[in-house]
């Protein structure tokens, strides 16, 4: 038997292997002795973790994923699909596949570039990856995919900030960090928690699930940590998510859409008593009196009383009192959100406001000073950041940007697409939206003015979809069925290793390998770029050479290969590859990093793993403390472009202040009263006020799945059909639960377990009811990110889908008015037996 070592996006593996068959994968099992835990001194305990890798459960199903019946094992070709002859767009998703020849579909592919490009232009072809990949820095969706696409030019689709939009769009605007896209420097938190914090409010924001997005699970014994020493904790959310569960404490459930209000309410209660820190708002925040004449009423009539909260969010008068007087008499962090920001709330109508609030609540409690953050507790343990490896999200961390290349192509084409509105783009031609996206390098950035087609441009008539399951994850999504099907996609492709929503729009299919099928190399939870320092939710640094463990099963390929085989028949081979195998390049990789300082490659190699551990000298530098206490910033946030500069002590606002009234907002949209300079409670375009209400009186919560890396592992690990808090398996299949409170279901006559359809104009969805007081009357909590489209007449967008895909049900309506950002969780429906 021979072990390989890899890694996935939630956690590093060893791999067995049998007569070229895995047989068994766990966590993986690095020698003891090269772990040095880190020790954390407080309250008269010292915390070190244990010697071991924690990953997420979903990992441990990758045997059953790679050898999964979902995997596509042959390149396909639509059965109606002719390149040379009738094309039939409007049965893409209706008809089946024939099997055939890798170098007939890979001509197909090359022929329809070149004739696409030759017709109309290089911006005719668009292509599209999702939000995620399998691990590795070659084969990682942004490196060989973009080095190919920047090579041959094309239309690129900008990436939305789906899991954090109301802090990209309405966090950064208060206290900076756009180069974080609104989410906080992480750094020491867990230290400084440990010693220094009495309360920790967990406002929309379960951890214990979405595990600091890559880092598995190790964090989770901090939080037990926390609990052992005293901390209280109270969690704020229409459901009792499992965090709380875990962790116990008082559970808040806000009518969704209201959050705002509830901050709202706590800052009048905070004002009026005068618990505020007066000192910290006046020297280190801008702006505050005209924040204090809105919550006061003082400015439009309307005292923000914890009264007046109590009608919107349901939540009574006195816990709302009682919460606000506990949060300022002890040393509280807020988390919201698993990175610090994120969570379920930014992304409803509005969002932009409870995130601005987030921040302001915790600067008026002396935000930066010991034991108050804004803190998700799953990142921020001890990391030596003195040591430099590449990661995805860096630019040299891709072939396609890196200095590992001697040629680092442009993409020459200025036209572009908004992954959001993809669909509306193609069926109605032209669109509008302002900023670019993921806005990393300016405040500015959020308010430029983009549209499509761009003049002098073509329309795209190619679509390359590199993976696809946007029916999961988007909004109304049955509208990516529409697009799909329109004549004005004259070819699509669909690059994947499973079979997901989208696959089966396509003309043809390539089948893709994972990554435990060719090789690679990679940081366990280090995105790098605006989230750098991601690691630092991992107990361990580690660096882990990706192994080919087995051949490419079937006959699939590397995304690299594939890649390489058409830029080889667009005569562009040598420009691509410049020669290196995916192990070459893994190397380059290697040799730019500080890790050759401290191993050989061929050392590396041969254990296939190196841990970077803390050193015993290591010096704690919380996050935001400089801040507090007025110096230079001293946390290793490289991208921070104040930092080491004269300007060093402030933030990334216009003023280097917190903004209770935003400088930046003031200079560049003043008048826009969906996204006010001073931050303003605004009801749902989509909630219990509005006109829907009556027809659709539930209101659905979608939030990032349990037990799934967002559409990765459902559906294409059969293993998780088996948790009944994943899927509930019924007469043979397998449904996607949707949580109902016990009162909306007797009133709908629905007992545990029936099948349910989930409705409202934009489509209908089955699910099975599980019935619990978890949620809140009046909410329907049914996870994101199913990766299973199974309309029950297959190709027909309005048909009912028995999968669970929820995303179709929510509204594509932006945050506001000017803010191109998701609002999933604004989503009226109501819910119906399926007979």
């Amino acid at each position: 038997m021979e072990v390989f070592t890899s890694l996935t996006n939630s956690g590093p593996i060893s791999v067995y292997v049998e007569d070229g068959k895995v047989v068994r994968i766990r966590p993986l099992a690095a020698e003891e002795s090269d772990f040095r835990p880190w020790t954390i001194a407080a309250a008269g305990r010292q915390f070190s973790p244990p010697k071991k890798f924690t990953v997420a459960p979903y990992v441990l199903t990758e045997r059953d994923r790679l050898y999964s019946e979902d995997r596509i094992r042959y390149p396909l070709k639509r059965v109606n699909f002719d390149p040379n002859g009738a094309r039939n767009p409007e049965s893409r998703g209706k008809v089946g596949y024939e099997r055939i020849s890798w170098d007939e579909a890979l001509d197909i592919v090359a022929g329809e570039i070149r004739r696409v490009q030759k017709t109309y232009g290089p911006a005719a072809v668009s292509a599209m990856t999702s939000s995620h990949h399998n691990w590795g820095l070659v084969g990682y969706k942004i490196s060989a995919f973009a080095r190919f696409f920047n090579m041959i030019g094309y239309t690129a689709v900008v990436d939305n900030p789906d899991s954090w939009e109301g802090w990209h769009w309405g966090a950064t605007h208060t206290w900076g960090f756009y180069w974080r896209l609104g989410m906080p420097e992480p750094y020491d938190m867990l230290e400084d928690a440990l010693k220094h914090t009495e309360m920790i409010v967990y406002w929309s924001n379960d951890p214990d699930t979405t595990r600091g997005v890559y880092t598995g699970y190790d964090s989770a014994i901090w939080r037990q940590w926390l609990k052992e020493k005293g901390v209280k904790m109270v969690f704020i959310d229409p459901f009792h998510n499992y965090t709380a569960a875990a962790m116990g404490g008082k559970w808040l459930a806000p009518r969704p859409g209201t959050d705002t209000a509830l901050a709202m309410a706590i800052a009048y209660v905070w004002i009026s008593e005068r618990t505020y820190d007066q000192r910290y708002v006046a020297e280190r925040t801008v702006g505050f009196d005209d924040f204090k004449a809105y919550v006061l009423g003082q400015s439009d009539g309307v005292a923000k009383t914890p009264a007046w909260a109590a009608m919107e969010t349901g939540i009574p008068v006195r816990t709302i009192v009682a919460l606000a007087r506990e949060w300022a008499r002890k040393r509280t962090m807020l988390a919201a959100g698993a990175r610090g920001g994120e969570g379920g709330a930014c992304r409803t109508a509005f969002g932009t406001e409870w995130a601005r609030m987030m921040v302001l609540l915790q600067a008026m409690q002396g935000l930066g000073k010991p034991g108050v953050g804004i803190w998700g507790t799953a990142m921020g343990g001890p990391r030596d950041n003195s040591v430099w490896f590449p990661a995805y999200g860096d630019p040299d961390g891709r072939i396609a940007h890196s200095k590992v290349a001697r040629v680092r192509p442009e993409n020459p084409v200025a036209q572009r697409l908004y992954r959001p509105i993809v669909p509306d783009a193609i069926l109605n031609s032209t669109i509008n939206w302002l900023g670019e996206g993921f806005c990393n390098r300016s405040l500015d950035q959020q308010f430029t003015p983009f549209s499509y087609p761009l003049p002098g441009c073509p329309e795209v008539k190619l679509w390359y979809r590199y993976g696809g399951s946007f029916l999961g994850t988007m909004t109304n999504t049955s509208k990516w069925v529409r697009m799909y099907q329109s004549p004005k996609l004259e070819f699509v492709v669909n690059q994947d290793c499973w079979w997901s929503s989208e696959t089966g729009y396509a003309d043809i299919i390539l089948p893709a390998c994972t990554q435990l099928e060719r090789d690679d190399i990679g940081e366990w939870g280090e995105p790098g770029g605006q989230s750098k320092g991601g690691s630092s939710g991992c107990n361990f640094r580690v660096v882990v050479r990706m192994k080919k463990c087995i051949e490419p099963l079937w006959e699939s390929k590397s995304d690299y290969r594939i890649f390489s085989e058409l830029a080889q028949r667009l005569g562009r081979d040598q420009d691509y590859t410049e020669g290196n195998s995916e192990i070459d390049w893994a190397r380059k990789f290697f040799d730019i990093s500080d890790l050759p300082q401290r191993i050989s490659w061929e050392e590396f190699e041969r254990k296939g793993y190196y841990i970077i551990n803390v050193p015993e000298d290591y010096r704690p530098t919380p996050a935001l403390r400089w801040f507090a206490e007025g110096r230079a910033c001293d946390t290793p946030d490289p991208n921070n472009p104040k930092r080491l500069t004269d300007k060093g002590n402030e933030l990334g606002t216009d003023s280097g202040k917190i903004e209770f009234l935003s400088q930046s907002l003031n200079r560049r949209a003043p008048d826009d009263n969906e996204r006010p300079p001073v931050p303003h409670y605004l009801p749902s375009w989509e909630g219990h006020r509005t006109a829907q209400a009556a027809k659709y009186p539930l209101h659905l919560i979608s939030p990032h799945p349990r037990f799934s890396f967002h559409t990765h592992y459902d559906k294409h690990a059969a293993w998780l059909d088996d948790i009944p808090a994943h899927r509930v398996q019924k007469d043979g299949y397998a449904w996607w639960p949707a949580r109902i409170h016990p009162s909306d279901a007797a009133a709908r006559d629905i007992r545990d377990g029936d099948i349910v359809k989930l409705f409202n104009d934009r489509g209908t969805v089955l699910c099975i009811a599980v019935l619990t007081e978890r949620v809140r009357p009046g909410v329907v909590h049914a996870y994101a990110s199913s990766a299973k489209y199974d309309p029950l007449e297959p190709g027909k967008p309005s048909s009912p889908d028995r999968g669970g895909c929820v995303a179709i049900l929510s509204p594509d309506r932006m945050l506001s008015k000017n803010v191109a950002g998701m609002a999933s969780n604004s989503c009226l429906i109501d819910v119906a037996k399926w007979l």
